[in-house]
């Protein structure tokens, strides 16, 4: 087949064309048609999506990581999930903290973290400059890197443009964290995960593959009994780096399926649940608004899988599902964005358990009353996962978004609720 292939594509240039032009062209031809072949043999299966997306590595600008120090103020990025590429002293009472996005174009998600401090305590007016991108972020601040509180309203405003917020600090020689959303490096999955299994010695948890830089991508396994011939459950979460409250009500989600009660112990005997936590760890540590390493947006490249993290995930995914005959009914995957929405198919993709999504959103929406989900439906677009699970698996397929300032306790219990009501129906559905 690949040899029928490669003659036709010679036959494709007139001989008299430009020889070195034609070669280059034939080559990446070649290329091509050795990646789909390696990763078929891994059991992945390109599809179709109305919008293709060029997944193919792009150059990224790394901030540099170091100490700056400016009139007695110290503001420093070395450390995992830091974000401030440059610091400057506008006046003597205004510095400027630069924030640029991994490369463009890009989602407009400013991602800052940095920590600062001050030789004498000082009040100053400090601007977070985004460059021509427009503030998204609420800030907040922490004295030991894992209490976070909001910065109060009087403190904080975007008046200037929208690409400045200007927060009022009182500086000391205590160092404060800054940070656009609570900080969740990727060390802090991994410790995470460790609780859960002292909790749950029942859990299986593995190192599927690794990253571009090489950092661990792992899977949690939640079912209890033997894996074979159960129908599975798929959970992702941090694609994009800053999407913290999303990944807040994926931990609450994977909690509520451990709990110790007659629905999940039903659910977890049934059900074979795989969860994948953190998608993106070169993203996550590297400070980056929303790409890989690659500078990607990985969740528009599950259709031809050239950035490693979907390539892992999906590899591991498809292979050991297959292996143990699982069928997979439900992927759900944790996002955030600037208001609670639940991302559905329209009716004309219907799962092999329709209408569970209908059923499903209706039972949360009489649970949580006015503060129920908002659902919005839309067709195959880009390669992105809720599409890949309908394709891959005639899965019903589920993005969760939570608003990037919802109440961290309200976003937890939503996030049972939805688990609960979920473990229902399909504990019912036999």
């Amino acid at each position: 087949m690949q040899k029928t292939l490669l003659f036709h594509i010679f036959l494709m240039y007139d001989i008299h064309d430009n020889f070195l032009e034609n070669f280059i062209k034939i080559l990446g031809f070649i290329i091509l048609l050795v990646f789909i072949s390696c990763n078929i043999s891994k059991g992945l299966t390109y599809h179709n999506f109305p919008s293709a997306v060029d997944t193919q590595d792009q150059l990224v600008t790394l901030q540099e990581k170091k100490i700056y120090s400016t009139d007695g103020i110290q503001l420093r990025n070395d450390f995992d999930a830091a974000r401030a590429n440059d610091f400057t002293q506008i006046n003597d009472s205004i510095f400027r903290v630069t924030i640029l996005p991994e490369n463009e174009p890009i989602n407009e998600s400013p991602h800052f973290a940095f920590k600062i401090k001050s030789d004498t305590p000082r009040k100053i007016d400090l601007e977070l400059f985004y460059d021509k991108y427009k503030h998204r972020y609420w800030p907040k601040i922490s004295t030991d890197g894992v209490h976070f509180e909001a910065v109060d309203s009087m403190d904080f405003d975007t008046l200037k443009a929208g690409n400045i917020g200007t927060l009022r600090l009182e500086l000391g020689r205590e160092e404060l964290l800054i940070a656009a959303q609570e900080l969740r490096p990727s060390s802090y999955t991994k410790d995470w995960i460790d609780k859960l299994k002292v909790l749950h010695p029942e859990i299986k948890s593995s190192t599927i593959g690794q990253s571009k830089l090489g950092r661990d991508i792992d899977c949690l396994e939640l079912g209890t009994g033997t894996d074979q011939d159960k129908p599975a459950i798929l959970i992702f979460s941090r694609t994009h780096p800053p999407e913290i409250s999303g990944y807040m009500a994926m931990e609450a989600f994977v909690e509520e399926l451990l709990r110790d009660s007659p629905l999940s112990s039903a659910f977890r005997a049934k059900h074979r649940i795989l969860a994948y936590p953190l998608i993106n760890p070169d993203g996550v540590d590297l400070g980056h608004w929303r790409h890989n390493a690659g500078g990607i947006d990985l969740n528009r490249d599950w259709s031809q899988f050239r950035q490693e993290e979907p390539r892992v995930v999906a590899t591991h995914a498809v292979q050991t599902l297959k292996q143990n005959k699982n069928d997979v009914l439900l992927g759900i995957d944790f996002h955030s964005t600037q208001e609670d929405v639940i991302y559905t198919h329209t009716a004309n993709r219907q799962s092999k358990i329709y209408p569970f999504k209908d059923i499903w959103i209706q039972a949360l929406e009489d649970d949580l009353a006015v503060l129920g989900p908002n659902e919005e439906a839309y067709d195959l677009s880009s390669p992105m996962t809720k599409g890949w699970f309908y394709l891959e698996f005639d899965a019903e397929a589920i993005i969760y978004e939570v608003g990037d300032e919802t109440d961290r306790e309200f976003l937890k219990y939503k996030a049972q609720v939805a688990a609960r009501e979920m473990m229902k129906l399909l504990v019912m559905r036999g």
